[in-house]
């Protein structure tokens, strides 16, 4: 199978399973949640001694970072790629 037809295939079966799914938000709910725990983690150990309060600004803060940083990557994956598909000219 070649690599389009396998993203095709893997597009439909997404779109099946959440069409099946009438509540995407408990769907993905222990995923989000573990993600959210990673940040408050790391925002602990970073501030040991901060409130609740702070603990949840700081641990948005690092998600934001963490975001910015896979746009950051994929922008810079994206040029690459578009500079090697670029033929020299003839």
């Amino acid at each position: 199978m070649d690599p389009q037809e396998r993203t095709l295939r893997a597009s439909l079966a997404a779109h099946t399973s959440w069409a099946n799914t009438l509540d995407p938000a408990s769907r993905t709910a222990k995923a989000r949640a573990a993600a959210n725990g990673r940040f408050e983690r790391e925002a602990r150990e970073l501030h040991p001694d901060a409130t609740d309060a702070q603990i949840a600004r700081v641990a948005a803060h690092l998600k934001a970072a963490h975001f910015r940083r896979l746009q950051m990557a994929a922008a810079q994956a994206r040029r690459a790629k578009k500079a090697t598909s670029k033929s020299p000219a003839a």
